[in-house]
């Protein structure tokens, strides 16, 4: 019985699921493959070292591919490269995230979806396609809301002496007070994005403090500001949320569509799950 290889990549992180028609789904993890910051070695590489899956001893019919990254044709066309030499299948397809995001939380059914991870992005889903998209800007110039974004105003509260002394105190003990080391690893550091994300954790552990409740709540509205609130479809359908920032800072999530009238679709730390079910139909 043949299977589809689902496979979810962000800058961090891939998961790759295995499913068959009667088969219970097999899970596997690896580091990220984003054609932003990854070779064709580099991925080469990745897939030998860290995929405990051998494709010789697997019928894989068909590879779909949701990415970080993968915003045009060149890209798509990078990572389906890689994905048939590596594995030896013709049937790849790969999409971005922000399709899978879609297609995780919305279904065949309407909403605006959005990405908060190490990254962010939004987008009105008609229930078959992505109809309208905000553009995201990477991390240097954008992604609002996300893990890059909080990480980043952690450094800044912290460096620019705005922690009163408790937050100081943590933050030290935690990450040292090494500014020269801090900034060696964001600008010489190929994966910076998830070196600044990295900082999140902090905002985590400090949950109930004031001035970390505060950025957490500007960095989501800020998030909002420029992307949800941008779709007129926001006030008519779901608004739906991919990702490990999303998923843990839920509680504001659920405060802003209170204060905005909006109504909360599904909020979801992975797309697997919801990309699982989405799949099944095709085997």
């Amino acid at each position: 019985m043949s299977s589809i290889l689902i496979v979810d990549s962000g800058s961090t992180k891939t998961d790759w699921c295995l499913i068959g028609a009667k088969k219970k789904p097999r899970h596997f993890q690896t580091s990220g493959l984003n054609p932003f910051f990854r070779t064709e070695e580099d991925c080469h590489r990745l897939l030998t070292d860290e995929l405990q899956l051998n494709p010789a001893k697997e019928e894989i019919a068909k590879i779909v591919f949701y990415g970080a990254g993968v915003k045009n044709k060149k890209q798509s066309d990078f990572i389906n490269k890689i994905l048939r030499k590596h594995f030896g299948v013709k049937n790849t397809e790969a999409n971005s995230d922000m399709l899978g995001a879609a297609r995780a939380t919305s279904g065949n059914e309407k909403g605006v979806c959005c990405i908060l991870g190490t990254g962010s992005n939004s987008c009105f889903y008609n229930g078959k396609k992505i109809m309208t998209q905000n553009p995201s800007l990477g991390f240097i110039i954008g992604d609002e809301g996300s893990g890059t974004y909080l990480g980043k105003k952690v450094l800044q509260y912290f460096f620019y002496n705005t922690f009163d002394e408790d937050l100081k105190a943590a933050f030290t003990h935690k990450y040292g007070d090494d500014l020269s080391d801090i900034l060696h690893k964001i600008y010489k550091d190929p994966l910076a994005n998830r070196y600044l994300a990295s900082f999140t954790q902090f905002l985590i552990e400090q949950r109930g403090h004031f001035m970390v409740e505060n950025i957490i709540e500007d960095a989501f509205i800020d998030f909002y500001q420029r992307h949800v609130l941008k779709y007129r479809e926001s006030w008519k359908h779901p608004i739906h949320f991919i990702g490990t920032v999303a998923y843990e800072f839920r509680d504001i999530i659920h405060s802003l569509h209170e204060q905005y009238g909006l109504e909360t679709g599904n909020i979801l730390k992975s797309p697997t799950e919801g990309l699982i079910k989405y799949h099944k139909t095709e085997l």
